[in-house]
């Protein structure tokens, strides 16, 4: 079986998501398919186990558009940022061809300010674009000016972030307070271990419990416990566990 026909099969009837029309597309050296990995249909079992717990929700670095979709399909208003033009060309078709009118997509890239930004990307591997000075990257790329908006600006109406922002998901964690994480929980992918060090960190001091997926969901006790890659799957921060 073909990987696009492989895709067409998976989306033809994508659990309690119903069929989605995702269209297969050629992401460098990887596709689309490689949207519906292991640690991402976790995350998507999440949103299905808490649809009844989120409501406004924020997808930051929504690339084509996936985890929006299926957000949507839970019920919830999206907020979904993506700032490489082509993929937010894609992403603005996928919601369409979905109906998902509970999406508000800007082409954006979330920061720790409003301005510009210069955005890298990674033409081997188009998920992993990113905003300059985040993360290193390896074969072609290029670079292009990007609006940024202030996640502090976001927090306040949010009871729920997935963050995929491939490098700068510490100097956002950094700006959530106890306060903010009394009405909203998130989940991310950690690219790094200095990453890892800084959130780690950064939510004992405020006392915000942090969940591993690394560690089969159990909380994270010491700081050996954090993912510190993508293939080590993601990190939940909240009060209540992912799976409560």
């Amino acid at each position: 079986m073909s990987r696009e026909r492989a895709q067409a099969v998976l989306t033809d009837c994508f659990g309690p998501f119903g069929p989605i029309r995702f269209p297969y597309v050629k992401m460098g050296n990887i596709d689309s398919l490689h949207l519906f990995g292991d640690t991402e249909l976790m995350i998507f079992a999440l949103y299905a186990h808490n649809k009844h717990r989120w409501h406004k929700v924020l997808d930051i670095g929504a690339n084509l558009g996936l985890h929006s979709i299926c957000m949507a399909r839970m019920g919830w208003d999206v907020r979904a940022y993506e700032p490489a033009p082509p993929h937010f060309q894609q992403l603005m078709r996928n919601l369409a061809d979905n109906a998902a009118n509970r999406v508000d997509p800007y082409m954006a890239a979330v920061d720790t300010k409003v301005g510009t930004a210069t955005f890298v990307r990674v033409l081997n591997n188009l998920t992993g674009n990113h905003l300059e000075g985040y993360k290193s990257s390896y074969g072609p790329t290029e670079r292009l000016p990007v609006v940024t908006v202030d996640c502090r600006d976001l927090w306040p109406a949010a009871d729920f972030a997935k963050i995929d922002s491939e490098g700068n998901e510490a100097e956002l964690c950094k700006t959530m307070t106890a306060e903010t994480m009394t009405h909203m929980d998130c989940i991310m992918e950690v690219r790094n271990g200095n990453n890892a060090r800084e959130i780690y960190d950064h939510f004992n001091v405020i006392n915000v419990p942090m969940w591993s997926q690394k560690k089969d969901w159990e909380r994270v006790i010491n700081f050996d416990d954090m993912p510190m890659a993508n293939r080590e799957g993601s990190l939940f921060v909240g009060h209540k566990g992912p799976w409560a």
